[in-house]
């Protein structure tokens, strides 16, 4: 009751008539945005190459594949700032971050996890070359 008389007075202020009937209808597939996962490869050729991994992570959807091949090869103390650089921003975003082989790092944003797990050789493997 005390309402009905704050709305009926506010809306003889403000020019507008009685609408207790009338209502908005919104749609919301309207500004639905694509959220589909992407997975994107760079290429590291310099340190500065670095910034387009991190923006791509930050947005949220974007798993990177890094080529750290190039750069390694130029200058291993870009490379170790490069990939500090990396893990750093992987940390604050909760996500992970891999090494697969000598040449690519696999950094995701939260929502994706990577599997870490060692595999244990078995008997018939040897466990590293200088084992007979």
């Amino acid at each position: 009751m005390v309402f009905k008389s704050i709305k009926e007075s506010l809306s003889r202020l403000t020019g507008g008539d009685d609408t207790s009937g009338e209502y908005i209808e919104i749609d919301l597939e309207q500004d639905k945005k694509d959220n589909k996962v992407v997975v994107k490869l760079f290429f590291l050729k310099t340190y500065e190459d670095v910034n387009e991994v991190l923006n791509a992570l930050r947005e949220g959807y974007t798993i990177t594949l890094v080529d750290i091949k190039t750069l390694r090869q130029k200058d291993s103390i870009e490379l170790k700032r490069a990939v500090s650089k990396i893990k750093k921003t992987v940390d604050a975003l909760e996500g992970s971050i891999a090494g697969f082989g000598e040449n690519i790092i696999v950094a995701t944003p939260s929502f994706a996890k990577i599997h870490k797990e060692l595999l244990k050789p078995t008997k018939d493997q040897k466990s590293n070359k200088f084992d007979m």
